[in-house]
């Protein structure tokens, strides 16, 4: 035949069918040649709706069908459909006409041990719990208030939107790093570890999640793999696993210090709302000034106790040691406040060299923002702070003035004293002749006893 030759055949007695007529017709072909059929495979992505029917796949290492078992027939099953468990299916193959999808229709399951997946998931659970690897004495708390939180999951999505929002819910300005990752398929398990490493050895963290959404235990498989779970245990801060939902466990999960049934839920486990701080802070608050007024009691009672001299020299170390606590802690709150905001700068210049490849104007406008309002926060703090400390000391101050023994001389009164400087309280203490040293508000007088009562 030439080029240019082609023709089609146009006539008229062919049959042409509709997408529905040759939908039913490939229906009645296979439910008439495969009505009573046995497959066996392994069961994956899992569904149950909430009518009762069971929707899953059934697959093996060269192909996959569709699978549903409908409710009147699930209620007889021996066993529910789990990802990983291999079966052996009776039913019929059909066809879903409204999506042209042929599927299995199923009526009995046998299952038949479990899965290659589930088979190399326990294995490898088996192995490391072995090596010592999930451990509790090797599991390390979180700290207490973290600052600085890094994140290992994917950059779209709502994982990380869901646990951004939820920290900023809980408590605000709080510097969060993502590490951006894949977080199935290939690649992704040397994201991950590299993403934990990372964290691990820049120390820019206190604490790391490492998490993603659900689904199927093929969805989740990179985080059964050993050299991810080797890399949790080996980090050098804290790690929260957040992988799926409730019900979904991963080998991350046992390697992990702590696992979180899902992403929002580590969120909120890994750092506590701000009114929480707010309340310890204020114990204690009360717990000082209950220790101060304890103090000034027990300062009063040594005061009536003792003599002058004494209680002079025990008035000037007290107050002196008190002065000088106050300046050191203003010495060592300056210069906390200074090597914050160098690290900080220090921080935001790192960062801005180490993501200039990258479009990161969001990000710095996040940065900025957060350090802005650590300063606008910091600066009334700092304030506060002095002030209180103004009014501590003051306070100190006047009842150091009141306690005085020198007020009470100057309202009249003179303290008398012997030659061998022992005070003079009775007149019997003094004999006629005596030369007695007489100490007034302002100056000293010598004195000699020239009468004595007893009245």
């Amino acid at each position: 035949m030439q080029q240019g030759d082609l023709h089609f055949d146009t006539r008229n007695d062919q049959k042409i069918f509709t997408v529905c007529e040759i939908t039913a017709a490939i229906r009645d072909l296979l439910e008439s040649e495969f009505f009573n059929v046995r497959i066996e495979g392994e069961i994956s992505n899992t569904r149950k709706a909430s009518s009762g029917h069971y929707y899953f796949t059934l697959k093996d290492e060269h192909a996959q069908i569709r699978c549903i078992c409908f409710r009147q027939n699930a209620a007889y099953l021996k066993s529910k459909p789990v990802d990983g468990l291999k079966v052996l299916a009776r039913g019929r193959v059909g066809v879903y006409e409204i999506r042209g999808d042929y599927q299995f229709y199923i009526e009995s399951l046998e299952p038949q041990g479990i899965g290659a997946l589930q088979l190399a998931f326990e294995q490898m659970k088996k192995k490391l719990a072995a090596e010592g690897l999930f451990d509790d004495e090797r599991k390390r708390p979180l700290p207490f208030f973290p600052q600085r939180i890094g994140i290992v999951t994917s950059s779209t999505g709502a994982v990380i939107s869901d646990m951004v929002r939820v920290m900023e819910r809980r408590f605000q300005g709080l510097i969060i790093s993502l590490y951006p990752v894949r977080v199935q398929g290939q690649g992704s398990i040397g994201d991950i570890v590299e993403a934990l490493d990372y964290f691990s050895s820049s120390k820019s963290v206190d604490v790391v999640i490492i998490g993603r959404g659900g689904g199927s235990l093929e969805d989740l498989w990179t985080f059964n793999e050993e050299v991810v779970a080797r890399s949790v245990a080996r980090s050098a801060v804290p790690v929260i696993s957040a992988v799926g939902h409730q019900t979904d466990f991963t080998i991350t999960d046992f390697a992990a210090d702590v696992r979180a049934s899902t992403p929002s839920a580590a969120a909120e486990m890994v750092i506590r709302p701000k009114s929480d701080f707010e309340e310890i802070v204020q114990g204690f608050h009360h717990q000082i000034d209950q220790s101060m007024r304890f103090r000034i009691a027990l300062w009063h009672r040594t005061l009536n106790q003792t003599g002058f001299e004494q209680a002079k020299s025990l008035l000037r170390s007290k107050f002196s040691a008190s002065w000088q606590r106050c300046d050191e802690q203003g010495f060592c709150l300056r210069q906390a406040i200074t090597r914050h905001f160098r690290n900080s700068e220090h921080s935001i210049r790192t960062a801005k060299d180490s993501l200039m490849s990258r479009d990161v104007r969001l990000s710095l406008a996040r940065a900025r923002s957060r350090l802005e309002s650590l300063s606008n926060y910091l600066g009334p703090s700092i304030q506060r702070h002095f002030e209180k400390l103004g009014i501590v000391l003051d306070s100190l101050d006047r009842q150091r003035e009141n306690l005085s023994p020198l007020n009470v001389l100057g309202r009249g009164y003179a303290i008398v004293h012997d030659d061998k400087g022992i005070v003079v309280r009775k007149s019997n203490q003094t004999t006629v002749g005596d030369s007695l040293q007489v100490r007034l508000h302002r100056g000293r007088l010598r004195v000699h006893v020239d009468e004595s009562t007893s009245q």
